[in-house]
């Protein structure tokens, strides 16, 4: 098996990611995904992917990830995993499809407008 190449997106974040066969190495930005994503909800969404496909252990994955903060990363990536492991076995998204991890999430940041102290919140309004 020769290596994948896979794109995934998070509102600012954009993970690419190589994923070839071997041990169930995970490197993220030439650091160990134990010292990246620190928490166990980001490390439970790095493995979501390989847990459901029962892959675990199977191939080695080598993660750049950009932009954004650590939440939007770990989607990314989780993301672009996903979108490997269907090309790998097309039965994968059967699996994958239900719990909504091939779909980009489209959803951004509302930019601020003129006039207001944020994107929404407005300045407190004096009558008199």
């Amino acid at each position: 098996m020769e290596t994948i190449h896979k794109i995934g997106r998070r509102k600012k974040s954009v993970a690419r990611i190589y994923l070839s066969e071997g041990q169930g190495n995970i490197s993220i930005n030439s650091k160990k995904h134990d010292e990246y994503f620190t928490t166990e909800q980001q490390k439970y969404k790095l493995q979501q992917t390989f847990l459901l496909t029962n892959t675990e252990g199977q191939y080695d994955v080598k993660v750049n990830v950009l932009g954004g903060g650590k939440s939007g990363q770990v989607e990314a990536v989780r993301l672009a995993l996903a979108r490997a492991l269907c090309e790998i076995d097309p039965e994968n998204r059967s699996l994958l499809k239900p719990e909504g991890l091939l779909m980009r999430d489209p959803r951004q940041v509302e930019r601020k407008k003129y006039g207001r102290k944020k994107a929404r919140k407005q300045f407190q309004f004096s009558k008199r």
